[in-house]
């Protein structure tokens, strides 16, 4: 099978590429075992830096709502803002109350799609704080995770209570930065309780894998923030992440998604984020 990355830009699809041009596996492309072991290393190494870096938000900010911490790295997360700490705490301020100062600054971060998307992601999330009561820790248990997560996608999943600017990446980043701030809980997540975020580079990805055999149905469309989507697709790109993730022991689904995310991504700074290389051979 030819390679199926154009112009790859991280090492985790130079050698994907690498095991897609040695075929061996379904439809004459990468070995699953193989690809699987690439994912897991990307995947894990990855999310060691991810719990490194909700933890230094979180104990930055003792006495703010740790809710608005993890939304506000999950828009760092989601490429929209830089990760600062200026970022997070002017993210805090208007997350908590809604002030021309504090949107401004946090906008200052923006990234190439510029300021637009931060500000009307933090309306849209403070809209939401003051509809939802969400635990006043973050949840030590995955079951306890999920449900404060259906609280808060109880309003989004109807698009008449769902605040403009609250997609899937913000229905369900939030979560995910709260599982890698408890990394040991992170890596018992074996099922999509709670649901990660299934768009962008994510379905990209899953999109890559497909094509190479080794996810039998394409992942749903997901929509960005601020248009329309389904809530199923939540739970349908969900579901393919579970099924890599029974192909190999080991990790977790949290593992699953951040390797996927890799495979997925276009950013060119995803080059630095990971300095090892896996062995394929």
């Amino acid at each position: 099978m030819k390679a199926l990355i154009s112009k790859p830009v991280n090492d985790l699809q130079r050698q994907f590429n690498e095991l897609c041009e040695k075929g061996g596996g379904v439809k004459g492309g990468p070995v699953r075992g193989k690809t699987l072991e690439l994912l897991k290393f990307y995947g894990q190494t990855l999310n060691k830096g991810a719990s490194e870096e909700i933890q230094e938000h979180l104990a930055a900010f003792p006495d703010a709502n740790p809710w608005h911490v993890c939304f506000a790295l999950g828009l760092c997360w989601g490429h929209l803002a830089k990760v600062d700490l200026t970022f997070t705490e002017a993210a805090i301020g208007a997350l908590e109350h809604i002030n021309d100062d504090d949107l401004k600054t946090a906008g200052s971060f923006c990234l190439e799609r510029g300021p637009e998307p931060i500000i009307n992601s933090l309306r849209g999330g403070n809209a939401l704080f003051q509809k939802v009561v969400l635990p006043s820790t973050l949840p030590d248990t995955l079951d306890r995770m999920d449900r404060a997560q259906q609280r808060w996608l109880a309003p989004i999943v109807h698009p008449t209570d769902r605040p403009p600017y609250i997609g899937s990446w913000n229905a369900t980043a939030m979560f995910m930065t709260a599982l890698f701030s408890k990394p040991m809980l992170a890596a018992m997540q074996m099922e999509p309780k709670p649901v990660l975020p299934p768009g962008g580079p994510i379905f990209t990805g899953l999109s890559i894998l497909h094509d190479a055999g080794l996810v039998t149905t394409a992942p749903d469309t997901a929509g960005i923030d601020g248009n329309s989507f389904e809530p199923g697709v939540l739970y349908t790109n969900n579901a393919l992440l579970q099924s890599l993730l029974a192909g190999c022991t080991g990790w977790s689904l949290t593992d699953v998604h951040s390797g996927v995310y890799l495979l997925g991504t276009r950013h060119h700074e995803s080059d630095n984020w990971i300095k090892a290389k896996a062995v394929t051979a």
